[in-house]
């Protein structure tokens, strides 16, 4: 398994493409019950499988993560061959990204002595979507790009 086990609640909110699923492997209502009753082993690889094209599907479309810290935000655009980040780190301690108040106090020292920001590329390196996957795992959110697109526009204006 690439990813991890779509949860109780995932599969519901999927079934229907679950079904499709099972039908693509000529497995009928009937046959899945059996196989969940009889061979639970085999239920969860199939689980696993479905789950793993799921995800593959799901992270071939993440454009852009947003991964916050209390005083570091990380901000990722995603592309097939590489990854683009933006990290801005804060020297102050009371300030905590985490909050509300917190970006407040970016937007307002976005170019201050305590707030360093660093640009960078790393080229993938096997498997794109697990790379995407990891930063996910990591606490990483999947997001439509806003702030890095704001950043990086604020960043060459400067």
């Amino acid at each position: 398994m690439k990813y991890t086990r779509l949860t109780k609640e995932q599969l519901e909110e999927l079934h229907p493409e679950f079904i499709n699923f099972l039908a693509a492997q000529s497995i009928d209502k009937k046959e899945w019950d059996d196989i969940k009753l009889n061979k639970p082993e085999v239920a969860l690889q199939e689980v696993d499988v479905f789950s793993d094209l799921i995800w593959d599907k799901a992270l071939t479309n993440v454009k852009f993560i947003d991964h916050f810290s209390t005083n570091y935000i990380f901000l990722f655009k995603c592309y097939e061959k590489y990854l683009e980040s933006l990290i801005i780190n804060t020297s102050n301690d009371t300030v905590d990204f985490f909050t509300a108040d917190g970006i407040q106090w970016l937007s307002e020292n976005l170019f201050s002595n305590e707030v360093t920001i660093q640009t960078g590329k790393k080229e993938v390196a096997n498997n794109r979507n697990e790379e995407v996957f990891r930063i996910i795992e990591n606490g990483g959110i999947i997001s439509k790009g806003e702030l890095y697109s704001k950043l990086i526009t604020l960043i060459n204006i400067a």
